[in-house]
Order: C-alpha cells, then sequence, then structure tokens
C-alpha cells in the first residue's frame, strides 16, 4: 500500500502549529521533518513568526502601576512580600497595574476594590519611580506613578492588618521611620524620597 505524497507535509504542517503551542525545540524537529520532505519553505514560513514567539521570554515588557499612600499617623499601609531567591522581606504599597485604556487614578481606585474591597479617594500625584529590578530571580521593569489616598470608609484606619482578596499577602501599617533607617525594605526604590520628611 503507496504513501500519498501530500502526507509527509501535512504531518509536518500539523508538527509546526504544535511547535507554535508547546515551545522553539519541537519546531526545529518540525523543520527537520518538513526538510525531509522537501517542503523546508513552508516550515520556514510559519516558523518565520511562531519561533519568534516561542524563545521570547515571558515578561519582558514594561508595567505601568499605579500605587497609593495611605497614612495612619507615622505608619503606611503596605503589604509583605517574600523573595526566596533574595532571602528578602519587603514592602510596597497597594495598589497594582494600569490596564490598556485606563486612567492611572482610576486603575488604584479599582486595585483597592479588588485587593481591599474598599473605595479610595485619590489624592494628588507625588511623583513617577522607574523600577528596574529582579524578582524570584526574574528580570522586571515598571513604571510607577505614586498617589496620596485615603479611605472613604473610616473602619479601614481601625484594622492593624488586611488580608487581601485577590492576593496571599496581608496589608498593614508600618511606621515609616522602619523604612527610613533601612531596618525594613520598601519598594519601589526611590519611594522614600518621595514621601514627606514629616510623616
Amino acid at each position: 500500500m503507496g504513501v500519498s505524497p501530500w502526507a509527509v507535509p501535512a504531518v509536518g504542517i500539523v508538527a509546526v502549529a504544535l511547535a507554535g503551542v508547546f515551545g522553539g525545540g519541537w519546531a526545529w524537529l518540525a523543520v527537520g521533518v518538513l526538510g525531509v520532505a522537501g517542503a523546508g519553505w513552508v516550515a520556514g514560513l510559519v516558523l518565520r513568526e511562531a519561533r519568534t514567539a516561542s524563545v521570547m521570554p515571558m515578561g519582558l515588557t514594561i508595567r505601568p502601576l499605579a500605587l497609593g499612600i495611605i497614612w495612619r499617623g507615622d505608619a503606611l499601609l503596605v503589604f509583605e512580600g517574600r523573595d526566596d531567591f533574595k532571602g528578602e522581606t519587603y514592602y510596597r504599597p497597594l495598589g497594582g497595574g494600569v490596564e490598556f485604556g485606563e486612567g492611572s487614578k482610576d486603575a488604584l481606585v479599582r486595585e483597592f476594590r479588588e485587593e481591599l474591597g474598599a473605595e479610595i479617594k485619590v489624592g494628588d500625584r507625588l511623583g513617577v519611580l522607574e523600577n528596574v529590578f529582579t524578582w524570584r530571580d526574574r528580570p522586571g521593569h515598571e513604571i510607577a506613578f505614586v498617589f496620596t489616598a485615603e479611605f472613604v470608609d473610616d473602619s479601614f484606619y481601625r484594622r492593624d492588618e488586611m488580608k487581601i482578596l485577590d492576593d496571599p499577602a496581608t496589608a498593614r501599617w508600618v511606621d515609616v521611620r522602619e523604612f527610613r533607617d533601612g531596618s525594613k525594605i520598601l519598594y519601589p526604590t526611590g519611594l522614600i524620597g518621595l514621601l514627606s520628611a514629616d510623616q
């Protein structure tokens, strides 16, 4: 029983499609199959786009953030994070990514709703910080819009800790002096310089 001359190229094209899903290693195997079948030019055409996507490391983009500075006396509301690769515990104000077409103030209001179920009033923009860093041994690059903010519901100021709803982290009040004297780490880098010296 003979094999159709179209069978091998068809199998190769399916392999190329699978390569786009399963990664670049499979892509080059598919090139070999198509090359033997005399259809290498098809592989080159398809893989020109597929290989670029498959070898591009994930997360190599600049992420815009909106962060809210909320005070309780001399204490700043922050969440506690941990980077086991660096062996450090760090703190960062609450907030998160700005979505396409969304203003940074609107993003901050949305993030506090998602993270704490809280309504906030956004105040002045303190500044913009660029933060190039590594986290858990992966590179990161953020542009952070930093705003003052206040809770609409005063009961949030009476809570010493707040569980973040969409993350396993916990938010708490930390005296700003612990960041100024270096006993605790505050991110993003440069934020302490934006905070009022009288706080």
